[in-house]
């Protein structure tokens, strides 16, 4: 019998708690400013698709945007709601929880939808993305626009197993270790993260352990399926500065506008 392919909503609910406390350590803050100038150039209602936390959406909101934000993750959106209550901007940032393929919204309600940080790739077959796609044509006013972040290359990643790949202080006392495997399943593009986080605190030690799979799509697939959901691809970016694109970029970032 076949493997059950993991959904790629699996694990998130876990993965709240160490969220934020991850990408502090990685991505942290270097994208925000980016989805910032692009949210306050869209010039009408925002949606952030996967706002997980409110990395993103809290930022963009605090600049004076008006946005929604959507997510599947109960634990993310729990997150994202106390950040939205402590800044007060109940009034600009809405948060719903649904599913990004079969987005609830108005026809043309957006003038931009932002898919930060590899929010697509965690859509793992390739029916998933062209759903979602059609989705998010749908809801774009036509002229308005679409950014679409990848990360870049991940069935070429080596596979490991129980890797230290971080640790440090979460909160006054308690001490993180993220011990990382990774496996991939390169005939369907797919590589899982199997997440084993231990928490050690006031002497007791905790072991949290949960895996996220995502896919990878290539910046030309991505570009042809975007033209086929009624997108006109405006530029590729390598960087969160507008520098040019190639395979070894650090970030492929596409932005595209509603035909």
């Amino acid at each position: 019998m076949a493997a059950r392919t993991r959904e790629g909503w699996e694990g998130w609910d876990d993965y709240a708690t160490f969220y934020d406390w991850e990408n502090a350590r990685t991505v942290q803050r270097r994208d925000v400013r980016f989805w910032e100038q692009l949210a306050a150039a869209a010039g009408g209602p925002v949606l952030e698709l996967g706002c997980g936390t409110g990395r993103i959406l809290v930022p963009v909101a605090k600049s004076g945007v008006h946005l929604v934000g959507i997510d599947r993750s109960v634990s993310m959106l729990t997150r994202a709601r106390r950040r939205v209550v402590r800044a007060r901007l109940q009034d600009r940032a809405l948060l719903v929880r649904g599913d990004i393929r079969a987005l609830p919204f108005p026809d043309s309600q957006f003038r931009l939808v932002m898919a930060p940080y590899g929010i697509l790739q965690s859509l793992v077959r390739p029916s998933d993305l062209t759903a979602a796609l059609a989705s998010i044509a749908r809801v774009v006013s036509k002229g308005g626009r679409f950014g679409v972040d990848l990360v870049p290359d991940l069935p070429r990643w080596s596979e490991y197993e129980g890797r230290k790949t971080l640790s440090g202080r979460m909160g006054r006392d308690a001490l993180v270790t993220l011990v990382e495997s990774v496996r991939q399943d390169r005939p369907r593009h797919l590589t899982t993260f199997d997440q084993r986080y231990v928490i050690e605190r006031r002497g007791e030690r905790h072991v949290s352990r949960f895996s996220l799979t995502f896919r990878t799509v290539s910046v030309p697939r991505m570009s042809s399926l975007l033209e086929r959901a009624g997108f006109r691809v405006d530029a590729v970016l390598g960087d969160y500065q507008g520098g040019p694109w190639d395979e070894r970029a650090d970030v492929w970032v596409i932005l595209a506008s509603r035909r």
